[in-house]
């Protein structure tokens, strides 16, 4: 059994920094794909950001030079690194991984985290 644990999130003024932590435990084998997603009131959950096995990175628009995704690839950690948070960043923030164990193939959610950006 997989789970990803989710910590971080919380109150910012706007121009702040917070990082996001997403950990994995379980009888996990590898792990393909790793991304950032958020979910704000009344919309739809959106990519923020993700990172490839190999370290290779992509952003949404209204993050980039803003937010840095890395990954530990010993701890099975993915973080998001937010710098100068705008009031448009307030939103649950959720990670995502591919995960294959030994009998399976699949995609799994953190539990989510509240990011507020406010003053």
């Amino acid at each position: 059994q997989v789970q990803l644990v989710e910590s971080g999130g919380g109150l910012v003024q706007p121009g702040g920094s917070l990082r996001l932590s997403c950990a994995a435990s379980g009888s996990i084998f590898s792990i393909y794909a790793m991304g950032w997603y958020r979910q704000a009131p009344g919309k739809q959950r959106e990519l923020v950001a993700t990172i490839t096995s190999g370290g290779s990175t992509n952003y949404a628009d209204s993050v980039k030079g803003r937010f840095t995704i890395s990954r530990d690839n010993a701890k099975n950690t993915l973080y998001l690194q937010m710098n100068s948070l705008k009031p448009e960043d307030t939103a649950v923030y959720y990670c995502n991984m591919g995960i294959a164990t030994i009998t399976s193939r699949y995609y799994y959610w953190g539990q989510g985290t509240q990011v507020t950006v406010s003053s």
